[in-house]
């Protein structure tokens, strides 16, 4: 396969949309030889933190010596960055061959009349295929969207269930009340696994239990006390650990990291070693960008996926604990999001508002969620490019007399606003 035969097998899959279920992953997966039978796997699920715990165990086991693979979405800069083993992301030359072998087994699908492989289905089949060629130790797998009917519960036989923080989100597809939603990302739980969760809701946490206990696994929920905060990163206590560093800022992360220690002391009785002393120079040396990420200083810059109403909620609670005066914020949303919410929830943060456009075809228009963002605040400008809106938000940071920058919103633009932000810096030391 060249280059421009994976461009364009890429587009053709982008048109499948999204659709949930899992026939066509088993077809898929079986004409590949079922490559996720060979891989063991911890497989997480929730709304939002799910990204932070997986990164927290893979690091940690990567410390520990372990060849550690893990899947997470959405990719953050550039396709398949999201497939890595070691940290290191996929090589081309892998992709190529891998999306070569799916492209056949998709011809295959398709001409005895069924459905082919969404983009998605496919990214996750190039990660079980890539995890198997290159015989991982363990991979870390992140649901993409719910669990149940997730591509990625082709799992049969993980050692870990996680689950993140579970809330409100993607409704038309995974049910229309937070109950619904869990028994849905339940549906990651298999028989005999370990089932680790954050702090939930009352009745989230109860259906968590009870899938577990039918399932004839051990739960755990997992939470962090005595938590300490700088600007530096935190510290925090749970039963059998005492003040295990976290570099990751965030009011959020000692959950997401209490969770992770938990899910490392389940591979710890499954078999996984990882000394006391590894483990917490892991967790110390984990690095997430976009959640609640400093880029710089002079003046604080902040980069935060917030992308939905309780993400928004624990960004709204991680500034009023580390952001002294009201940030400029700058905001790209995805037009099948929860904007409205999103913007009240934040709206009372905001010294100012700059909004752009992602580089999504699901993407809202910067015009439109200015339009929104007018019901709720004022000083609002729209931008149509990501280098505006960075550029345009130092202005403003630098008029109102250096104050902070928040870049909120949809993860698909975060690694560019990076980029833009590094480059604008870098001609402002070179002048």
């Amino acid at each position: 396969m060249t280059k421009g035969e994976l461009e364009s097998f890429i587009e053709e899959l982008r048109t499948a949309g999204i659709s949930p279920g899992l026939d066509t992953m088993r077809d898929l997966l079986h004409l590949l030889g079922d490559p996720q039978k060979a891989v063991k796997c911890v497989h997480i699920a929730g709304t939002n933190g799910k990204g932070s715990i997986l990164t927290f165990v893979s690091t940690v086991l990567k410390e520990a010596g372990y060849k550690t693979g893990r899947y997470f979405s959405p990719s953050l800069d550039g396709e398949f960055d999201n497939i890595q083993i070691g940290g290191r992301k996929i090589s081309a030359k892998a992709v190529l061959e891998g999306m070569e072998r799916i492209k056949e087994a998709d011809e295959k699908l398709k001409a005895s009349g069924k459905r082919g492989p969404t983009l998605f289905e496919a990214e996750t089949a190039l990660a079980f295929l890539y995890f198997e060629k290159n015989e991982t130790d363990i991979a870390v797998i992140e649901c993409g969207m719910g669990g149940a009917l997730d591509a990625t519960n082709v799992i049969t036989d993980p050692l870990v269930c996680a689950f993140a923080h579970i809330d409100m989100d993607h409704s038309a597809f995974l049910g229309e009340t937070m109950i619904e939603i869990a028994k849905t990302k339940s549906g990651i739980i298999k028989y005999g696994a370990d089932v680790v969760s954050v702090k939930q809701h009352d009745g989230v946490a109860k259906v968590l239990a009870e899938c577990a206990k039918d399932n004839g696994c051990s739960f755990y929920t997992a939470e962090p006390f005595n938590i300490r905060s700088a600007p530096a990163g935190q510290s925090f206590d749970t039963d059998d650990i005492k003040k295990l560093k976290i570099s990751l800022l965030g009011s959020y992360q000692p959950d997401n990291a209490a969770a992770a220690l938990k899910v490392l002391q389940c591979l710890e009785a499954k078999g996984f070693e990882i000394k006391e002393k590894t483990l917490r120079e892991g967790f110390e040396k984990t690095e997430w960008y976009g959640r609640f990420s400093v880029l710089g200083r002079k003046p604080l810059v902040i980069a935060d996926g917030a992308h939905n109403p309780d993400a928004a909620k624990r960004l709204a609670e991680s500034i009023k604990g580390y952001v002294k005066e009201k940030p400029v914020f700058v905001m790209g949303m995805l037009r099948d999001k929860e904007y409205d919410k999103v913007l009240r929830i934040l709206s009372p943060c905001m010294y100012a508002l700059v909004t752009l456009t992602p580089d999504n075809k699901r993407a809202l228009r910067s015009e439109e969620l200015a339009a929104e963002a007018a019901k709720v605040c004022d000083n609002i400008t729209a931008c149509v490019s990501v280098k505006e809106a960075v550029e345009t938000a130092l202005m403003l940071s630098k008029i109102y007399g250096g104050r902070p920058v928040v870049a909120a919103g949809s993860l698909s633009y975060l690694a560019e606003f990076r980029r833009e932000y590094e480059s604008v810096t870098a001609k402002g030391k070179r002048k």
